[in-house]
């Protein structure tokens, strides 16, 4: 397709009432720059949403909990508009202190630090937490890491669905708990770089030592390949989730020894390996992180087709925002669109 092939003209956006937000961001896909992108974002995962062969993953990287995001995702969660999390671990163990009753403040990036730790608050930029409250969340998970069993490895997908029907039971309705509910798993591969570690240490002090296998976690992960069709993946951030991700379509055959995954078609080779390739039909990103200091959370997603992670023909999208301004706009509009219930992938099985 060459430059002027779509005919497409830029369509200057009018003011009036009423508008949605959706229909603000239909509008934005005929302007330019990351307004454009936006909009396209909206489209894309609405289009994930009507393919009934998709299963979507979303990873969610950062400390974006902390900013009033958490109860969006749950959202998410609940209408099965993804079906797979990979958070970080900060961002479902910051969200239970506002689910446990307590609260973030905003506060300014021109604060002085060192009177805000003499006062016992920690500053993420422009929103202050405090660090009592923050300590009796990392209690709470180390009580809960105290019901387990002994001498028994745990992948985190196990590890986090057994916290979150332990924080239902406590009507604690953070991230974890919903997705436990719904029967949508959540793997956090860098678990233990959070309040999770923390955590661990103080069971560790009262003579319980949790093992959490990441080897495990891996292979339970790459065998979700069996139990999928395609795939379309959604980004807020980079970082470990969206390298986790991604490597979801470009390894997960290593596990099987003739490369290939059961019962999974639409498998692609490259010459010189005997290696099986299923890329992202779809892919979403929003990012603030740029891909010409050769960084997995910038790097774009047609870079990712030489590695065989999405699909060269795929609907790929990423835009360039802070996804403070990005996430919320896009949820709102997927509200709008899509109001029924989606089915989604069907992982009950896997927490027997």
């Amino acid at each position: 397709m060459n430059e002027f092939s779509s005919k497409r003209k830029v369509k200057a956006i009018e003011v009036h009432n009423p508008k949605t937000i959706s229909q603000l961001l239909s509008e934005m896909t005929l302007t330019g720059f990351q307004g454009r992108k936006l909009g396209e974002v909206v489209n894309v995962w609405e289009d994930m949403l009507k393919d009934e062969d998709i299963t979507i993953f979303m990873g969610y990287a950062g400390s974006l909990s902390i900013t009033g995001q958490w109860k969006m995702v749950k959202w998410l969660i609940e209408k099965r508009f993804i079906d797979v999390l990979v958070p970080t671990g900060a961002n479902i163990s910051e969200d239970i202190v506002e689910a446990m009753g307590m609260n973030y403040i905003q506060g300014t990036h021109r604060a002085n630090d060192e009177d805000l730790f003499k006062q016992g608050y920690n500053r993420y930029y422009d929103i202050y937490g405090n660090e009592a409250d923050y300590l009796k969340m990392t209690e709470l998970i180390a009580d809960f890491i105290l019901t387990l069993e002994k001498d028994y490895r745990y992948s985190s997908k196990e590890f986090l669905y057994l916290f979150g029907k332990w924080l239902g039971k406590k009507k604690i309705d953070s991230i974890i708990a919903t997705a436990a509910e719904h029967k949508v798993p959540i793997f956090c591969p860098a678990i233990v770089d959070s309040p999770y570690g923390d955590a661990a240490l103080i069971a560790r002090s009262r003579g319980y030592n949790l093992v959490l296998d990441s080897v495990k976690d891996y292979v339970e992960f790459m065998s979700l390949g069996e139990k999928v069709k395609d795939t379309g993946v959604i980004y807020i951030g980079g970082g470990v989730p969206k390298d986790f991700i991604q490597l979801f379509a470009a390894t997960a055959d290593l596990l099987y020894k003739d490369k290939r995954i059961p019962g999974r078609e639409k498998g692609r080779v490259r010459k010189g390996t005997t290696e099986t390739y299923y890329p992202h039909k779809y892919a979403i990103q929003i990012t603030t992180d740029s891909p010409q200091w050769g960084g997995l959370s910038g790097c774009t997603f047609e870079e990712a087709v030489s590695w065989g992670k999405e699909a060269p023909e795929g609907k790929l999208v990423q835009c360039y925002s802070d996804a403070t301004i990005a996430l919320p706009l896009v949820v709102h509009a997927l509200n709008e669109r899509v109001k029924e219930k989606r089915t989604g992938t069907d992982f009950g099985s896997i927490f027997k």
